[in-house]
């Protein structure tokens, strides 16, 4: 017995000692694997033709591993579209397989950094990775044209840079950076109507943010709207009436007072004083189950969690009564969710890119 045990002992050190001697070749052959694996990797590959949402980023200003700044991927049939980008949700999307070069539009709910800080990787990751010779359209109420414009200029050197080292063969000038669509944020507007896509923004009550604005996404009989940050207000629910669903942003007060309380016991009066103010124009996950409750929505799915939740078992503490005010289902959002509508269908399907 003593014998068999020493012999397998003696097998193991030998193979890890093979191992360690192998492992750059090791290395080199998984690595070659995966890239020819995920090179040319597209999730929407095998989705029906429907519209599907996925959360490229489900978190708010605050650090969240789980959950990159705001950003929402809505896909009609294959025409991928993204609302709002915030930081990391650019690489959010890689890592989902959602080809950045595909995007065929932003739209920006408002101009709160959290939702803008990754517009400068969006316009020039599409750029280089496409070759596309016309910038990235972005829709957004007034003030986008501001916001573009100052980006394009921020980017500028970069984009000589790239042009004179890769080629404008490869790079064309005349593709980098984003050009703005300003639209009214006084009524709801359709603001784009093509291929049996319809996207209506209407305005939200983010106050004193101004203007502020949610969407709605309609085609092959299936629908999405996507609240942005707003304070509770009955235009969401109007906008959303008879949806398929609804993302929601959402702020737990309770659980952020619990902050406030924690940084002034540590002598942080500002960040304190910031954590007192941000309940007021947002919205709470009762908030938005009242009114996915009078939409008559299918799902509510919340976005902007605040404030974060590294872990699932905080997600009934932070949901609290909101299914008092809902009977349908209520999805904390987290990166990489995928929700699809099939076209012909009342279902909705449900998938993990990450």
């Amino acid at each position: 017995m003593m014998w068999k045990i020493l012999a397998a002992l003696v097998l193991l050190v030998f193979a890890s000692l093979l191992f360690r001697h192998f492992q750059p070749e090791i290395g080199q052959r998984l690595f070659a694997r995966a890239a020819a694996a995920n090179v040319d990797r597209d999730a929407r590959d095998g989705l029906p033709d429907g519209l599907h949402v996925a959360l490229c980023g489900a978190g708010s200003p605050l650090s969240a591993s789980n959950r990159a700044g705001p950003c929402t991927a809505v896909i009609a049939g294959k025409r991928l579209f993204i609302v709002d980008t915030g930081g990391g949700s650019v690489r959010r999307l890689g890592a989902m397989g959602l080809p950045v070069g595909d995007i065929e539009a932003l739209l920006l709910t408002h101009f709160h950094s959290d939702h803008i800080d990754g517009i400068g990787e969006l316009m020039t990751l599409r750029w280089a990775s496409s070759g596309s010779a016309a910038p990235l359209p972005v829709y957004g109420p007034p003030g986008v044209d501001a916001v573009v414009q100052g980006l394009n200029a921020a980017y500028a050197l970069d984009r000589g840079y790239r042009v004179a080292h890769h080629g404008a063969d490869i790079v064309p000038p005349a593709g980098h950076g984003a050009v703005p669509h300003a639209f009214s944020a006084n009524r709801p507007l359709v603001v784009l109507d093509a291929g049996g896509l319809r996207v209506t923004a209407f305005p939200v009550r983010h106050d004193p943010v101004r203007p502020a604005v949610g969407y709605r996404f309609d085609y092959a009989g299936r629908s999405v709207v996507i609240s942005g940050d707003t304070a509770p207000d009955p235009i969401v629910a109007e906008q959303a009436k008879g949806a398929d669903i609804l993302v929601h942003e959402a702020l737990n007060a309770g659980m952020v007072s619990v902050l406030e309380r924690a940084l002034r016991a540590d002598g942080n009066a500002r960040a304190a004083k910031i954590m007192s103010d941000i309940p007021g124009y947002h919205a709470s996950p009762e908030d938005a189950a009242r009114a996915a409750a009078t939409a008559n929505v299918r799902m509510l799915v919340l976005n902007h969690i605040v404030p974060p939740l590294p872990l699932r078992i905080l997600e009934p503490y932070f949901l609290r009564d909101a299914a008092a005010h809902y009977e349908g289902p209520i999805v904390v959002g987290a990166d990489g969710m995928l929700f699809s509508l099939p076209r012909g269908a009342d279902t909705i399907e449900r998938d993990d890119l990450l």
